[in-house]
């Protein structure tokens, strides 16, 4: 059953939320709360769904395509292994997990038929949770027809901060046709593909560091063209490219990061120019005519632009000419007003208004044609296909980035694989999002829990959260409401009670946007994350998520391609890490060499 079935199913009256709008604030719900308050108030808005954990639906529409969106509640008790990968692992354990899914057909169809949601799935279209504290992870996006990765960004975008999410994570492993995007990208424009919804640098594998990155990008980006041409050779393939691209900007193209980003930004226009004009009109939502009979209209329009032999024409000559073969006046209509300016084959259709007459005209462009350099009236995106262009950045990326190239291994190039290396370990990636400090009646502040020890330390338990109060709320009022604020949040602070508060600077009044810390002592049972001990040979220290292998003397864990254990093999039943087993050899020698 598809989810076009499901929504069918569904009671009359339920209601029916626009896609490109969801999760914006006070649509559907009010966004003035805490996290907790705003994840409540919408939840209120969604279909109660049978399924083993709470779960809600909401029904949303993305041009004429039905989705559904689920959120499940997910009671927990233990520790978060994302979190302790991102660099949360000191965060204490939160009660719940709600998760955001939008689910692939597969999925929707097996819920269909069992009523269960696979929260593991790595087909959803997408995946991400959010703690009860308002730190969260993007699981997965997978892009899909009708509905691409960056649409489904910005509605996840839009979802955290409309809910007051604080900080979102996520691990980046973005590929296009086989090109890693967050090295793509990197070079293009100094950050990663999720950059362009403020996703920065959050922490490396293999001990990479935000410095390591950083630099890593600068070492590529200013590789002069010059360089690389010459270790390829006059008239090599490479050459021909930075010499095509070079005839099409209006600038000098210098370096390597000058010649990707104008390619990128030179695909952009040339996907948004000349796109397919049958596929962006069966996508518009006003269209109500079957995929044949749109099909034969633009044909028949074409047709009729043939016949002025690449001439201007007015909407009411091309509009009389096809009605001889089409009859539906409204589909006629409908396919003028929306094939202006978009590819039909090798045929660009143009749209202007004439600004003499103020009449819409029409004019038929083959840009099969191959351009001479003095046609410099003509846009550059013109005198290159697309495919073209799609090529020859996959020729320049496994060609000077990839690792498939042993000239990039040796020599000069030797600084290019390792800056590749470096970029692509930084996968780790997060948002940190920005809540308004006082509206309306309303004010938020920040709190967090301070933890005394048994030696009456205090020991920062908690990332500050946001406490909504009243604008005149009393230290009292604060206190309580942070009081409930983490014991709805944590199980280890379930029945918390602060023995002290301090505003920041030690104020008389808590003011919007100002911090506070509330102390209380540690209770038994207290349930608190414990990750691996990693002390890598790479300098890491954490567990990064990467493949890892423990040593049976001193249990400390290593990243197995560290220490030379291929991906293909399997971890050995018996492994020493390096100062083990130096030690066991100086063990050996002074034992040998000590009289009896």
């Amino acid at each position: 059953m598809s989810q076009l079935d499901l929504s069918r199913k569904r009671k009359r009256g339920d209601k029916v939320f626009k896609f490109k709008v969801f999760g914006a604030r006070g649509y559907p719900a009010g966004s003035n709360g805490s996290f907790l308050e705003n994840i409540r108030a919408l939840l209120e808005f969604g279909q109660v769904e049978t399924n083993p954990m709470p779960t809600w639906s909401f029904q949303l529409e993305a041009r004429r395509h039905p989705l559904l969106l689920f959120v499940v509640e997910e009671p927990v008790d233990f520790s978060c292994t994302h979190c302790r990968y991102t660099g949360w692992g000191h965060h204490m354990i939160c009660n719940k997990n709600y998760h955001f899914l939008l689910p692939s057909k597969s999925g929707s169809d097996e819920y269909a038929k069992t009523n269960t949601i696979e929260l593991h799935r790595e087909t959803h279209t997408l995946h991400g949770v959010l703690h009860s504290n308002g730190f969260g992870h993007l699981l997965c996006i997978n892009g899909r027809s009708g509905l691409p990765g960056y649409q489904i960004m910005e509605f996840w975008d839009r979802l955290c901060s409309g809910l007051g999410a604080r900080e979102v994570s996520l691990r980046d492993s973005a590929t296009k046709k086989g090109m890693e995007l967050r090295l793509l990208h990197s070079v293009a424009y100094g950050r990663p593909w999720f950059g362009q919804w403020d996703y920065t640098f959050k922490r490396g594998s293999y001990g990479v560091d935000k410095e390591m990155y950083q630099n890593a990008i600068k070492t590529i980006q200013n590789v002069p063209l010059t360089l690389i041409a010459h270790q390829f050779g006059f008239g090599s393939e490479i050459q021909v490219i930075f010499c095509r691209y070079q005839q099409l900007s209006s600038h000098s193209l210098m370096t390597l990061g000058d010649v990707f980003h104008f390619m990128l930004e030179l695909k952009c226009r040339v996907s948004e120019e000349s796109s397919s004009g049958y596929s962006a009109i069966m996508s518009d939502a006003s269209c109500r005519w079957s995929p044949k009979r749109v099909e034969k209209a633009i044909h028949v329009v074409v047709e009729a632009l043939k016949r002025a032999e690449f001439q201007w024409v007015s909407r009411q000559h091309v509009r009389d000419v096809a009605r001889s073969y089409i009859g539906d006046t409204g589909l006629l209509d409908f396919v003028l007003k929306s094939l202006g300016n978009h590819m039909v084959g090798k045929y660009l259709v143009r749209r202007c208004l004439n600004p003499v007459t103020k009449v819409l005209e029409y004019c038929l462009e083959d840009v099969s044609r191959t351009f001479s350099k003095q046609e410099a009236n003509l846009r550059p995106q013109q005198k290159i296909s697309w495919a073209q262009l799609v090529k020859d950045l996959l020729c320049l990326y496994s060609n000077i980035l990839g690792d498939h190239n042993p000239i990039t291994r040796n020599g000069a190039f030797a600084a290019i694989h390792l800056a590749s290396r470096v970029i692509l370990d930084a996968k780790h990636l997060a948002k940190e999002y920005r809540m308004p400090v006082e509206e309306g009646s309303k004010k938020k502040i920040y709190c967090r829990v301070n933890i005394l020890n048994n030696a009456d330390q205090e020991v920062a338990a908690t990332p500050y959260h946001c406490v909504v109060v009243r604008s005149g709320a009393t230290f009292d009022e604060v206190r309580r409401e942070a009081e409930r604020t983490f014991g709805e949040t944590y199980v280890a602070l379930r029945n918390m009670a602060a023995e002290a508060m301090r505003p920041q600077g030690g104020e008389a009044v808590v003011r919007a946007g100002s911090k506070v810390e509330l102390v209380c002592r540690q209770g038994e049972g207290e349930v608190y994350p414990e990750g691996p001990v990693v002390n890598c040979v790479c300098g890491a220290r954490d567990d990064d998520g990467e493949r890892m292998v423990s040593c049976d003397l001193c249990r400390a864990w290593q990243h197995t391609s560290c220490v030379r254990i291929p991906d293909h093999h399997a971890v050995p039943d018996i492994f020493l890490c390096t100062g083990c087993e130096q030690d066991i050899l100086r063990f050996r020698c002074y034992a040998t060499s000590t009289p009896i």
